[in-house]
């Protein structure tokens, strides 16, 4: 007996702990032996359609895949972002074809469903396999067993595996557009917002919008300033439109967002260097800097070794506004003029106000909506003489008369140049009217 012999109670316990100790580094070895890939094929071309929907369904076991992205932050693996059922999905394998020398490995899958879940049967899910040491594969197929035929099955492109040539400092993820989005005036505003604050790159994951909504893209495409994801998930799907499972037979919260948001990190992880996560009626406004990549360099300088900076969220109602900047010809789009709503609601008594990131996406590994849930580095609350988020919607304190909300004209500041860039998409669209 490896304990034999020893009569003191310290001898013991130093003893249970040795073994313990190597019951635990021989069990995470047999682990990680197990998800080693091997080679189950030789001489084999690459065989399966290649997948192009955003949404792709696993015939008949409960998984959904984006898309895989090559992630070697820690090890060489490909991790696929997807929607599982947090119970019934137990095992999963890659399947990665290497051209270069005719074989085909598998490789067994690490499946992390993300803890924000709030209480839905599905959740966004990160499924892991290592690559193979000697090829680095450019697809991979997923399949519930180690065996078997996968040349029907859809293979999925890798990304991230080359480097990009295209690189911006800022790129806003905003998930996702639903319910025939037609509020296009505020969402024009915010474009050009976001353009004056220095981004380069809007990424929309659209389930649906207006027609009116849908040219205004078509602009924002051609421009080169936005880019569309498909994201038709109810057609997988019974999606709510509520954050939290209300018992009601939906199958996951809002649209699928937080899948959208971790899929919007990585598909910009090597090509921008902060990624922006807020939603279209949100934008946030520096207070000490005129732009975000001064008011950026200013953050990082004063918390080094943060990746992730989170600001407060303050609600200015639809409901109140004012009369400067009511400007006629924007009178026929639909929509809401923000620049007529200046004034915000105060903290409510023990309610903490929820916040929106700027992230470093090469440091994230995931995220929910209003903070990340693992990250490379720390989080940093930024103060709110610094920058807040101007958020205009529906008013979360209805009953408070305007006395009582705070008058804010920070967004007042850019008055001139958002109204002149806002006049140009709206006579270049052709949805304003002239006086």
């Amino acid at each position: 007996m490896l304990c034999a012999g020893k009569k003191s109670y310290f001898a013991a316990a130093v003893c249970i702990m040795t073994v313990t100790s190597m019951l635990a580094v021989s069990y995470l070895k047999l682990q990680r032996l197990s998800h080693q890939p091997k080679v189950i094929q030789e001489g084999r071309r690459c065989r399966g359609k290649i997948a192009i929907s955003t949404i792709t369904a696993l015939e008949g076991n409960k998984t959904f895949i984006i898309s895989p992205y090559f992630d070697d932050r820690e090890s060489k693996v490909t991790r696929l972002i997807g929607i599982v059922h947090h119970e019934d999905v137990k095992q999963l394998y890659c399947w990665f074809c290497c051209q270069a020398n005719g074989k085909i490995y598998v490789s067994k899958a690490k499946i992390d469903v993300h803890s924000d879940r709030f209480g839905f049967p599905y959740g966004a899910a990160d499924i892991v396999c290592l690559e193979p040491k000697n090829c680095d594969p450019t697809h991979v197929s997923i399949h519930q067993s180690p065996h078997g035929n996968i040349d029907q099955l859809p293979r999925f492109e890798i990304k991230n595996r080359k480097p990009e040539t295209f690189f911006v400092d800022f790129t806003v993820c905003i998930s996702a557009m639903f319910g025939n989005y037609n509020n296009v005036l505020q969402f024009i505003q915010s474009m050009e917002m976001y353009k004056i604050l220095g981004v380069q790159k809007v990424v929309i994951y659209k389930n649906n919008c207006s027609h009116l909504m849908e040219k205004v893209l078509k602009f924002y495409i051609e421009e080169g300033t936005v880019e569309v994801i498909p994201w038709p998930i109810n057609s997988h799907l019974r999606v709510s439109s509520k954050w939290r499972f209300m018992q009601d037979g939906t199958h996951i919260g809002y649209y699928g967002q937080i899948t959208a948001l971790n899929d919007c990190i990585y598909r910009n992880m090597e090509r921008s260097k902060f990624v922006v996560l807020n939603d279209a009626d949100e934008i946030i406004l520096p207070l000490k800097h005129p732009d975000w990549k001064t008011m950026m360099n200013s953050l990082r300088e004063q918390n080094p070794g943060t990746s992730v900076f989170l600001f407060e969220n303050h609600i200015f109602p639809e409901t109140v506004s004012s009369h400067t900047f009511n400007i006629s010809s924007w009178n026929t789009v639909p929509g809401i003029n923000i620049l007529q709503h200046v004034y915000r609601e105060p903290d409510r008594k023990d309610v903490i106000n929820p916040r929106k990131m700027i992230v470093d996406p090469r440091k994230v590994i995931q995220t929910s909506v209003h903070s990340v849930l693992r990250a490379y580095g720390k989080s940093v609350y930024v103060p709110m003489d610094v920058a807040l988020i101007y958020h205009c919607r529906k008013a979360l304190q209805g009953n408070l008369p305007r006395e009582s909300l705070i008058r804010d004209t920070t967004l007042w500041r850019y008055n001139s140049s958002l109204i002149m860039n806002v006049n140009k998409v709206l006579s270049q669209t052709m949805l304003q009217t002239k006086n």
